[in-house]
């Protein structure tokens, strides 16, 4: 059975993180907490890890996992561009339950599946999640699940469902529980005026708005608020992609 470290001991702290970054090195999954879920965490970089995420979980390359990263220059690092109504909100729920789609940059060697071209970045607002990610960089996290079962809020409910599928658990106790809330802005990205990014020039929300792929944590009507006339009216169904 792959180990479980209860992070409320001081020795396994130290002794988890050191593990759980040896084994992303090694291209091998390990279950972390977030301020959601715990989610399942490979090196976004590494595509075989990547891989192996996808089969403990159970699912295709038609379902990318997103990217959780340590700050907002990381976000500037993977994705091509962030338009300044999506800087703003990560400015202000960022780290927080606020995952994003955005196009990608296209110089990035990496293959996180079948994503057409865009990645999911979320800054998660854990202490674990946070320190783990400004030692490794990158990483590509999806809720430690098997696919159609529920996200687990702790690290117990991620070992009944991923066994062995994982190379180790780091235990915080309980987490939040809600998942992130996922907003697709590929279409107001590429709105966006790129000749002046940062520019005073709005998007036209009649060429790209924002939608929401998944209700989660953040409401609907906070979103709204922000954004205006750019959110669209329809949203999706949710999934269990992210954390």
């Amino acid at each position: 059975m792959s180990e479980v470290h209860d992070l409320s001991e001081s020795t396994q702290l130290l002794a988890g993180l050191r593990e759980a970054r040896a084994a992303i090195g090694r291209g091998e999954p390990v279950v972390i907490p977030t301020d959601t879920v715990y989610g399942i965490a490979v090196d976004a970089f590494d595509p075989e890890a990547v891989n192996r995420l996808l089969e403990a979980k159970g699912r295709t390359r038609q379902s990318p996992p997103p990217v959780l990263v340590a700050s907002t220059a990381a976000l500037d690092a993977l994705a091509e561009h962030i338009p300044d109504e999506i800087r703003a909100l990560f400015d202000e729920f960022a780290p927080g339950p606020l995952t994003v789609i955005l196009p990608s940059q296209p110089s990035l060697q990496w293959d996180l599946g079948d994503a057409h071209g865009t990645v999911a970045l979320r800054i998660p607002d854990h202490p674990i999640a946070l320190e783990l990610l400004r030692e490794t960089g990158p990483l590509a996290v999806s809720s430690a699940n098997r696919h159609g079962e529920p996200a687990p809020a702790t690290a117990q409910a991620a070992v009944e469902q991923l066994g062995d599928r994982v190379a180790l658990y780091l235990d915080a106790g309980e987490v939040g529980g809600a998942p992130s809330t996922i907003i697709d802005a590929t279409g107001l990205a590429a709105a966006a005026p790129f000749a002046a990014p940062g520019g005073d020039e709005p998007a036209d929300p009649a060429v790209g708005g924002v939608r929401i792929v998944r209700q989660g944590a953040l409401e609907r009507a906070v979103l709204a608020d922000r954004l205006g006339e750019l959110l669209a009216d329809d949203e999706d169904a949710a999934c269990d992609s992210t954390p």
